[in-house]
């Protein structure tokens, strides 16, 4: 059904921040090419790109990690004092591992590294605007004995949001799903991380993420 509507459906306005001149010039040249996205504005710093969010209205945000001024993590952070933000993705050539973790820990929608192609990268902006997050498969994974590595890829989403302070009726609405299907996944989840309710899984997730 998505295939049919795909189409139809109006492009989805994008802004990007990025400290390189280069790299912002690429991407320009990405989305204006692409009919499926309307390049809204572009920023070389992320007080600039906090400074768009306030001014225009767009879906997607992409973002760099080390920016100056205000970074990706400070993006983020200042983000979730505003109403309805635009979904974030962090795009980076910043190779640290535990980078992709943070950008989801601070409310990121989805992580693409400049090593990825470019259709990587577009791909990532379309299923973000569809209200999916994407992610490294191992994000959540360190070893073999980490509760995170049985968790499916919807648990991973859920176990995001709870961290984000959603509630399961808001779930429900960001992931298109019922809220017996939220409640479903989030007793699976409780059960895999042996903890007993949304605060103690929290908990878990951010001394995981060593954000405690």
């Amino acid at each position: 059904m998505n295939d049919v509507n795909k189409e139809e459906r109006d492009p989805i306005e994008v802004v990007v921040a990025d400290k390189s001149p280069l790299i912002l010039a690429g991407l320009v040249q990405l989305f204006d090419q692409d009919d499926r996205f309307n390049l809204v504005a572009t920023a070389a710093d992320g007080e600039r790109f906090i400074e768009a969010v306030d001014r225009l209205s767009f879906d997607v945000g992409i973002i760099g990690w080390n920016m100056p001024y205000l970074n990706g993590q400070g993006v983020l952070q200042a983000l979730q004092k505003t109403e309805n933000p635009p979904r974030i993705i962090v795009f980076t050539g910043n190779s640290a591992p535990d980078i992709p973790r943070q950008v989801m820990r601070f409310g990121g929608a989805g992580f693409c590294s400049k090593c990825d192609a470019s259709t990587v990268l577009a791909e990532t902006v379309l299923a973000v605007s569809e209200g999916r997050m994407v992610f490294p498969f191992m994000d959540l994974s360190r070893s073999g004995s980490d509760p995170f590595s049985g968790l499916t890829a919807r648990e991973q989403e859920l176990l995001a949001s709870l961290a984000r302070g959603r509630t399961n009726q808001q779930i429900a609405g960001d992931l298109t799903i019922s809220l017996n299907t939220v409640k479903f996944h989030l007793k699976n989840l409780y059960g895999k991380l042996d903890v007993k309710n949304r605060a103690q899984a929290v908990a878990c997730y951010l001394n995981a993420s060593g954000n405690v």
